[in-house]
């Protein structure tokens, strides 16, 4: 089970990367018959941003969510927590994820993001321009991909 879902998260990452460089493959592609396919890892870990171990995966059959998130300049996203686990490439824009205890990271244009699971944080677009992401949640049937915590105010 483990090896399928390693593989699952594999093929996940290949995707989210094929976001990031289809319209310049299919351009180059028009431009030149003999384009090769270039693949780049852009991340491997057993870790979320803050350092801490993922959990091990969930048992029973798995739930592949990919969701495009866009993020107005100078917009705040609630206290919430992830459930199940996640990962994302950010292709516009600057994001901060700011967890409850005060540690912050900036996701830069380009880079991948591991979420925290089970750990509350919230997200700010600081920058000028709206943040395109795109996350892939590794989740089952029925599981929540965030739960809200609308009783810890935004500063």
């Amino acid at each position: 089970m483990k090896k399928i879902l390693n593989w699952v998260l594999a093929a996940t990452l290949i995707c989210g990367a094929c976001v990031l460089s289809s319209c310049k493959q299919a351009n180059a592609k028009e431009d030149n018959p003999a384009q090769k396919v270039v693949s780049t890892e852009l991340i491997r870990t057993s870790q979320s941003w803050d350092g801490v171990e993922l959990p091990d995966y969930l048992q029973g059959r798995p739930e592949l969510v990919a969701v495009k998130y866009v993020f107005p300049a100078g917009q705040k996203l609630g206290w919430h927590h992830h459930p199940v686990m996640n990962y994302g490439i950010l292709v516009q824009g600057e994001l901060t994820i700011i967890g409850q205890d005060g540690k912050e990271k900036t996701v830069h244009e380009g880079e991948a993001v591991v979420e925290m699971v089970n750990t509350i944080h919230h997200g700010e677009n600081r920058g000028t321009k709206d943040v395109i992401l795109y996350m892939f949640y590794l989740s089952q049937k029925d599981l929540p991909l965030a739960v809200q915590h609308p009783e810890i105010p935004l500063e």
